[in-house]
């Protein structure tokens, strides 16, 4: 069964995504998306649970009187860009947009939902459809509805999601059994000196030149921290000193990220660059200030529930469409902190090559996070028909 096949107009979603990509909202400003999702949850007889970390949604659906649950999640936010994009569904507030396909995501779950409730599918347990806010710019709204008490409102035996990504054909789907997708973090570090004119510096101590030998030193790190045989990156993407060129300052700094597929490399690089970071000041005669925030994990996949998605996904689009060998991407996701909580599956959906787009869109590639981007609409009933599938299949009647 494929969702497209249970109604007739696909269009109706369609018209929902477009109208979300046209009204995008920040993390935490999800107000009116939010509260589309809640009234066409309710319109189709869904328990609705509003305001779960604030612009959070959660609808509920039960049958019969089995307890296994599962927890279905989509993520609502948009990102701080102007749309280069001209076509009719264009974003109406100017610097922010869907360029990462959440109004995608959110259309896929509400018509699974919708199928789910009203198509009379059988199942016997509890589907709780996840809307959550803010998964960009690192406000971890899976954390943040989490810490809410999520999974204790709503229990669930293992939980998961999707993502459009160019993974090559339209509707291809790609995972693996273990991380995907690695942690996200930034550092800052701050060296202080005492500023004085560049055409003396004998009478200060210039924070600059340590601030250079230190960023050279950073970006050696990972290979001396990290075996050749894991992954991991450590960026350096700031520098920042003085605002004038005959003026060596009191302070100047290097900044950037790190990214691994364990916690454990993250704690190696991170012991690493304080050590590092220490013992160039020292060496300068600086004073050192490491600011290391850890804003996303690792999104590691549990094996049985990834095999079970694979299954699953084989049943929708085929054999010869699913790559469940996918190699782990440096890029993030804060579901990370929902597959730390439960058992689960994320898993990345082929979005096409930008053939789909309108006339109209802008001139960059449909890539996510770019201003020409827009989602492709023909896997809509694609990704709802593996969101009703697993839930299909996990609350099977009798067991799965």
């Amino acid at each position: 069964m494929k969702l497209a096949d249970s109604f007739a107009d696909v269009s109706r979603f369609v018209a929902i995504r477009r109208d979300i990509h046209a009204h995008p909202e920040l993390g935490f400003e999800e107000h009116r998306t939010s509260e589309k999702v809640a009234a066409l949850l309710e319109e189709w007889g869904i328990e609705v649970h509003r305001g779960i970390a604030g612009t959070g949604v959660v609808g509920v659906l039960r049958r019969g009187s089995g307890s296994r649950s599962i927890g279905l999640r989509a993520d609502m936010d948009a990102l701080p860009l102007h749309e280069a994009n001209e076509f009719a569904h264009k974003s109406t507030h100017a610097g922010r947009m869907h360029a990462c396909g959440h109004d995608g995501h959110t259309t896929m779950l509400l018509a699974a939902a919708w199928h789910l409730a009203q198509q009379g599918a059988s199942f016997d347990g509890t589907v709780n459809f996840i809307f959550q806010p803010a998964e960009e710019m690192g406000k971890a709204g899976a954390r943040k509805m989490i810490q809410d008490g999520l999974f204790e409102r709503f229990p669930c035996d293992a939980v998961f999601a999707l993502h459009n990504f160019p993974v090559g054909d339209v509707g291809r789907f790609a995972l693996n059994e273990g991380a995907l997708m690695a942690s996200s973090n930034t550092y800052k570090i701050t060296l202080r000196g005492r500023g004085t004119h560049a055409s003396m510096p004998h009478t200060g101590i210039d924070p600059v030149a340590a601030v250079v030998a230190l960023a050279q030193a950073l970006s050696a790190l990972v290979p001396r921290t990290i075996a050749s045989t894991e992954r991991a990156l450590l960026a350096v993407t700031q520098l920042q000193g003085s605002d004038a060129p005959n003026v060596i300052p009191d302070v100047a700094s290097v900044g950037g990220t790190v990214r691994t597929f364990s916690i454990d490399a993250l704690d190696r690089i991170e012991a690493r660059l304080r050590t590092v970071a220490e013992g160039i000041a020292a060496a300068h005669e600086c004073t050192a200030e490491v600011s290391f925030v850890r804003a996303s994990p690792p999104v590691v996949n549990h094996p049985a529930e990834a095999r079970f998605a694979a299954e699953v996904m084989r049943e929708v689009v085929g054999a010869d469409m699913v790559t469940d060998d996918f190699p782990a991407v440096m890029g993030a996701e804060d579901f990370a902190h929902m597959l730390m909580a439960r058992p689960g599956c994320y898993a990345f959906l082929g979005n096409g090559d930008g053939d789909h787009r309108l006339d109209g869109h802008g001139p960059g590639p449909c890539i996510i996070h770019n201003t020409s981007f827009d989602f492709n609409d023909q896997i809509i009933p694609i990704g709802a028909s593996y969101f009703v599938k697993l839930a299909e299949r996990w609350l099977a009647v009798g067991g799965r």
